[in-house]
């Protein structure tokens, strides 16, 4: 469609005939979520925390994983990233983020692939986002691993659901095999397994505390430098732990991809 053709009428009949969103964006003056339970979501929460993203991102690369409808594509691409590939595994979103893209006139590389696939990708990225996924992935170290691994280049932007408190208590090294208090401690490092549903979603497998996240990005080899809200990191790759190698990486991806 020539971006001539996008009366209000056209962009409204098109957002709907895409189902429901879960990003409210701004397509020309209609809202693609205006009734969204979490109020004006995501800019809501992109505004508690884009003081940490670079504001400058000329000549810089961008992956935006579980990209939804593409607010964080687009917000890159705001800020003068060169490239931006979004990618997620659901079809339907990448319908509604290739339309809004399209609307807005912005150009974001969009493609089907699983966080688990972005070795395929074959490249590394001067910012990778990764918001919004780890809870509902079966293995969720195993995909921390991945892009520090294969795609992150320099920095990450994360965020997860958390429950189970705030609370973090510094970790020793090693623990005696007879030592039990420590699991009781509500700053000790929790994954919470949610078997069947969380809020109604089958695909909320794990819920972390606090301690737990930053815990899993250490453990991956990210460096937290910001935590600028309640659920959201600024890491920049470190150095990755002793006994993390790259064929206990590869080996674990080819068993979840079957």
């Amino acid at each position: 469609m020539a971006r001539s053709e996008f009366t209000t009428e056209a962009i409204r009949s098109r957002v709907q005939a895409l189902g429901d969103w879960f990003h409210n964006l701004d397509l020309r003056g209609v809202r693609t979520a205006p009734d969204h339970f979490l109020g004006d979501y995501p800019t809501i929460k992109w505004n508690r925390f884009a003081h940490v993203v670079p504001e400058d991102l000329s000549g810089r690369s961008v992956l935006d994983i579980g990209c939804n409808a593409g607010f964080y594509s687009l917000e890159m691409k705001r800020r003068g990233a060169a490239r931006v590939v979004g990618i997620d595994s659901d079809e339907g979103y990448l319908a509604q983020a290739r339309f809004a893209a399209e609307v807005l006139g912005v150009e974001v590389e969009w493609r089907r692939l699983s966080v688990y696939e972005v070795a395929s990708l074959g490249e590394r990225f001067d910012l990778v986002i990764f918001m919004g996924v780890l809870y509902h992935l079966r293995h969720p170290l195993l995909a921390l691993d991945l892009l520090r691994e294969h795609v992150a280049g320099d920095l990450l932007l994360f965020q997860s659901m958390q429950r189970g408190g705030e609370e973090v208590e510094p970790l020793d090294s090693d623990y005696p095999f007879r030592e039990t208090a420590v699991f009781e401690e509500r700053g000790f490092p929790r994954l919470h397994f949610m078997e069947k549903k969380y809020a109604g979603d089958p695909t909320n497998w794990w819920i972390p505390n606090r301690s737990c996240v930053e815990a899993m990005l250490r453990s991956a080899g990210f460096e937290i430098v910001a935590h600028p809200e309640a659920e959201v990191y600024l890491c920049r790759c470190g150095e990755r732990p002793p006994g993390i190698e790259l064929l206990e990486i590869v080996t674990a991806r080819e068993e979840v991809r079957g």
